[in-house]
């Protein structure tokens, strides 16, 4: 018999990333391709679904050309995404414009609004209480400013989904995927009349709904023809990026927690039952019967790309000369400063903020500067600030009284080998360090749960997952970084108000 693999696509907020494994759960290759994440207006997140599906072409060109994997080997496929990102479509399938991201902050007011009005609803039927991160808000924001592009809309489909359209003409989403919108009704496994109701959202424009490991058709010959797969090779729905991510890293039993160092951070801990809380997401996990409670960080690695985009101009030109990565130079800049970055601290609100505060009007700032003050101090603190926010999502988890007994790092920031020591101490306590966490590697997983080559969603983690190493925190620098936190927290205390204020607060704008 030929050589089988199993191939994983995932879509997430900053690119493409395609992997292939064996049917031992071993890695082969994979290759990523970014895409931009546009900012119109102040607390606004678009992409263009236009860039996704010729990222995906170029990923596998490069894997086909790098000659380890033939297109016919490949047995099945299956995609994740950046979760509850509407794509919205006409009568034509044509796309009707960008698409609103899970970071964008403009629909402060109807999200007020809908916790006022039909909050306690919204919480009962979808488990999430309304924010501007949800779907609902934001198809509410265009029935306010763009009722015209929601007059037109015949077909609402989310990145992933979009994207495995292109690939087999069959419009589906998963149960998960549809858990993030405020449209789907949890406890009977539908799209809610009531809440679709409240943005004037037919259900006829809403895709059927699946499990993660349902067949979603099979390649068609116009994308074999675009992406050199195989005409007919089988494709599985797949789901959110962080319920594969999860998945991926061996999170599958209650008391396992994933910490994620990647575009946006999250702390994550998986339960048996669902646990709604208003502070918290709520989702299925793609192991039935299982659920997780996220806490999360709108910008981690993402202020780390924009340090470096607005202030390592130097270092971006000298790693072309090397053939580096910038972000290595920036690490090496880091490593020279002390722990606790000489007083300097960063809080990475960005793109305002989640967990736990819930608040679109908090904006990033250092504090604690000096004329000794080097760029490797403010990296450093980069990286301990994006460390304490994720501590400050923990928070939350801990109030709820949820259990933890082992936290699992991953993301692409955990692969840097300082910043993950830094997210160790400031946890102060041991981290495992998965092998091969990409959601890329999860979705190649449901693959082959899809097509029976593994029993079941834990047969194939049992097959695939590997630790690749732990971290123990030092206890003199977690005692240090317990302090540091502090002053953190009461630094966003004293901030917060101010940027509340008509002068400073440009969420609305």
């Amino acid at each position: 018999m030929s050589v089988q693999r199993l191939l994983g696509i995932d879509f997430g907020t900053g690119g493409c990333k395609v992997s292939v494994i064996g049917l031992d759960g071993v890695p082969v290759t994979s290759c990523s391709e970014e895409y931009p994440t546009r900012h119109p207006h102040p607390g606004w997140a678009e992409q263009n679904p236009a860039d996704w599906y010729p990222a995906l072409v170029r990923c596998l060109k490069r894997i086909w050309d790098e000659g380890r994997v033939r297109p016919e080997e490949i047995v099945a496929l299956s995609f994740d995404g950046s979760t509850h990102n509407a794509v919205l479509l006409d009568e034509a399938d044509r796309v009707l414009r960008p698409t609103i991201m899970w970071t964008d902050q403009r629909s402060v007011a109807e999200s007020a609004w809908l916790g006022e009005h039909h909050g306690k609803d919204i919480f009962r039927i979808g488990y999430q209480w309304p924010t501007p991160t949800w779907t609902l808000p934001q198809m509410l924001w265009l029935h306010h400013h763009e009722p015209d592009v929601l007059r037109r809309t015949a077909r609402i489909l989310f990145v992933k989904d979009y994207v495995r359209y292109q690939v087999t003409g069959v419009a589906l989403t998963d149960y998960i995927e549809a858990q993030g919108t405020l449209f789907f009704d949890v406890a009977n496994h539908r799209w809610s009349p009531e809440l679709c109701a409240l943005a004037n959202i037919p259900l006829r424009a809403l895709p059927e709904l699946v499990t993660p490991v349902a067949r979603a058709g099979v390649v068609t010959s116009r994308a074999a023809q675009e992406t050199r797969l195989i005409a007919g090779t089988p494709v599985i729905c797949g789901s959110s990026d962080s319920a594969v991510e999860d998945y991926a890293a061996g999170a599958i039993e209650p008391g396992q927690c994933i910490v994620k160092l990647a575009t946006a951070g999250n702390v994550n801990v998986m339960i048996d039952r669902a646990v709604p809380d208003t502070r918290t997401l709520t989702y299925s996990h793609v192991v039935p019967g299982m659920w997780y409670s996220v806490t999360a960080t709108n910008a981690a690695a993402t202020c780390m790309r924009w340090f470096r985009d607005h202030f390592c101009a130097g270092e971006a030109l000298q790693a072309r000369e090397q053939k580096i990565s910038t972000f290595d130079l920036m690490g090496e800049l880091a490593a020279a400063s002390p722990p606790g970055a000489r007083g300097v601290c960063f809080h990475p609100y960005l793109q305002g903020e989640r967990s736990p505060y819930w608040d679109a009007s908090l904006r990033a700032s250092f504090t604690g500067l000096s004329l000794s003050h080097t760029k490797g101090d403010l990296v450093r603190a980069v990286m301990e600030g994006v460390a304490f926010s994720l501590r400050d999502c923990r928070r939350v988890l801990d109030d709820m009284n949820l259990p933890v007994n082992e936290i699992r790092l991953i993301g692409g920031g955990a692969k840097d080998a300082l910043w993950a020591q830094i997210v160790c101490d400031v946890f102060g306590v041991p981290l495992v360090l998965p092998q091969n966490s990409d959601a890329s590697a999860g979705s190649a997983m449901l693959a082959g749960v899809g097509i029976g080559i593994f029993a079941d969603e834990r047969s194939a983690a049992a097959r695939c997952v590997r630790v690749k190493g732990r971290l123990t925190p030092d206890p003199e620098r977690a005692a240090a970084y317990s302090s540091g936190f502090e002053r953190y927290r009461r630094l966003h205390d004293a901030l917060a108000e101010i940027y509340h204020e008509p002068s400073t607060n440009t969420s609305k704008h």
